[in-house]
């Protein structure tokens, strides 16, 4: 592996291809007005990296999101933050965000994700509140809300504010969690245009899962 992947997982939050080839990629531009992009990588190529990002119908290396510039400034600190607690109790390096790639491991990209889809079309006013409720969540839930709606609007452009989306958005920036996010879920997907009616803490879906256990593409090598 050469020296300028080395520093990218070195610098990363948490990515350790040793671990899991599955990660995110946040791709920050110099400047203060380009817009931040995020896609989500299946596969990790010891020679070249993160799989190429696609805008099209790949998964491997999907954009799941284009986020601009203000709203990623008023949650880069805040999700820094809470990923480097987090990976202070894994006993792994803290992170910090940098201009170019940025890698992040898939738990905490999907976690990452879920925030951005959340205020992607939202008023500003609004991040604030976004944040506290994203904070209310345990991240077994954020995993689910992930992998939900990135299975029914997951692509970075042509599902913007769509279904499951825009129940995220809807469910993050209105009042505060106050108490378990049971009692605030399962009404705003009755509230999405095309999203489903769900409610979190069903037989069939437990919040107490201690890691991600989505599945894994096999490693084509």
């Amino acid at each position: 592996m050469n020296e300028i992947l080395n520093n990218l997982i070195k610098n990363s939050f948490g990515f350790d291809p040793a671990e899991s080839r599955h990660h995110f990629l946040v791709d920050i531009p110099s400047g203060s007005v380009a817009p931040i992009k995020i896609s989500e990588h299946l596969t990790w190529d010891d020679e070249v990296g993160s799989s190429p990002v696609s805008s099209g119908t790949a998964q491997d290396g999907q954009i799941r999101v284009i986020l601009a510039r203000l709203k990623w400034d008023a949650i880069a600190d805040e999700v820094r933050s809470q990923f480097n607690l987090r990976l202070k109790r894994l006993g792994k390096k803290s992170g910090n965000w940098r201009v170019g790639s940025n890698l992040v491991r898939r738990e905490l990209g999907k976690e990452l994700v879920l925030l951005a889809w959340a205020i992607e079309e939202a008023d500003p006013g609004l991040i604030q509140t976004a944040i506290v409720n994203w904070n209310g969540l345990v991240p077994e839930e954020r995993w689910w809300l992930y992998t939900q709606t990135a299975a029914a609007t997951g692509h970075g452009v042509n599902d913007r504010s769509r279904g499951w989306r825009k129940a995220v958005r809807y469910a993050l920036t209105e009042n505060p969690v106050h108490g378990s996010a049971e009692t605030m879920l399962p009404e705003y997907f009755k509230r999405a245009d095309s999203g489903p009616e769900w409610n979190l803490f069903t037989e069939s879906s437990s919040p107490e899962l201690p890691v991600d256990t989505t599945k894994e593409e096999p490693d084509p090598s």
